[in-house]
């Protein structure tokens, strides 16, 4: 019988030892034994499927990706130590000298900097396409375009893009489609179901949910994901063990976490498109939002990131943060306490005020990732704080 989502998110589970443990245990070892020589060569050559060294694989980091995999409908995975780790180490080991990327306009500053400091020391080019104009991307493919890469919901802004029309695009063109799924998380969305390649995440947000450890993972095909891992378990940005155990424990509530947070951050939202402070609010269950119908075909909920304008610009944006209260001042997200950030100083500093402007990040601009405090205290200091 086929399970439901949250019942493989707590009953998928490693094998029991013979001690029957009821709750997981960590493996905290960096290399396992070998019965004999014969077992040794037999693993290193790959005639078995076992774990060698902690780098390649763990049993911990083995029952994290499976549950994803199950979450996202992949084939398979590798977890890394951060979601940086996992953008960087997916591009790296699918891409050549001169290849090129098509990525959307609207991405996380750090992804942003791989494209444009990194890359192209190794003789690879990369070319924005604005996510309003999704007709235009093929005009923008070259012989060389290897990769189509976007986040949706995008970050800081939480625009939205159709992933059925890029999934369509990459099959169209052959080329690899990689979104990042962060924002989602696999309980709101699964980008394979429309067309994408592989997912990536960053187990650091809501995976989690409790900002304790750093985490990346991605899943997809067999094919790319063994490129993947053969890249990774030489390069070394494996996962730890107990980063792992968290997170597959994390797992286990995060369905529940995120109907909260969904439900929190769509009443923030309404009360700040109805606060006269404000110039405007985005979230992607907001009738408002310009992809509603897009968010609404392809996302179980809305998420747990509103975006703002306060009126007044950057003097009225430092008033409000240096008013805040009980939220946090952080740059994390999907974290159980709420957040509010400011892109255009922190996550998005290293942008130019013209790369800024061109992916809608202004001065003023406010990102909450909405926790799970109730939400009349959520919307009562940020009502305060706004004056």
């Amino acid at each position: 019988m086929e399970k439901k989502f949250e019942t493989n998110a707590i009953r998928t589970q490693l094998e029991r030892t013979k001690n029957l443990e009821h709750s997981v245990p960590m493996y905290m070892t960096s290399s396992f034994v070998f019965e004999d020589a014969e077992d040794m060569r037999a693993s290193f050559a790959e005639e078995k499927e076992r774990n060698i060294y902690s780098r390649y694989s763990n049993p911990n980091s083995s029952e994290f990706i499976e549950k994803v995999c199950q979450m996202e409908g992949a084939e398979n995975g590798f977890a890394f130590a951060s979601g940086m780790a996992a953008v960087f180490s997916t591009l790296a080991a699918l891409l050549d000298s001169g290849d090129h990327v098509l990525s959307a306009r609207n991405i996380f500053g750090s992804t942003h900097s791989l494209f444009t400091n990194f890359f192209p020391k190794w003789n690879i080019d990369h070319t924005y396409f604005k996510i309003d104009d999704l007709e235009g991307i093929e005009a923008l493919i070259t012989p060389k375009t290897k990769i189509i890469y976007a986040e949706s919901p995008t970050n800081p802004g939480v625009d939205i893009l159709d992933l059925e029309a890029l999934g369509k695009i990459a099959k169209k063109h052959n080329l690899i489609l990689v979104i990042d799924n962060c924002f989602a998380s696999p309980y709101l969305q699964q980008p394979i179901k429309f067309g994408a390649d592989l997912v990536i995440h960053s187990g650091t947000k809501l995976m989690d949910g409790q900002g304790r450890v750093l985490a990346g993972i991605t899943v997809g095909s067999k094919e790319l994901i063994d490129k993947v891992y053969r890249f990774s378990r030489i390069t070394g940005p494996a996962l730890s063990p107990f980063n792992a155990w968290v997170l597959s424990k994390s797992l286990e509530t995060l369905a529940v976490r995120v109907d909260r947070h969904c439900e929190n951050a769509l009443k923030l939202a309404e009360f700040l498109e109805a606060n006269d402070k404000v110039n405007w609010v985005k979230y992607p269950f907001l009738k408002s939002h310009p992809k509603y119908e897009i968010a609404k075909k392809q996302m179980k909920a809305g998420g747990c990131v509103v975006a703002f304008e306060i009126k007044g610009g950057l003097q009225a944006g430092q008033k409000f943060f240096d008013s805040i209260k009980m939220l946090s001042l952080s740059a994390n997200l999907g974290d159980a306490r709420s957040i509010v950030t400011h892109p255009a100083s922190t996550t998005h500093s290293k942008l130019s005020v013209e790369e800024r402007a061109e992916t809608g990040i202004t001065d003023g601009m406010v990102r909450v990732s909405v926790g799970l405090e109730h939400i009349d205290d959520i919307i009562a200091d940020v009502k305060q704080a706004l004056g």
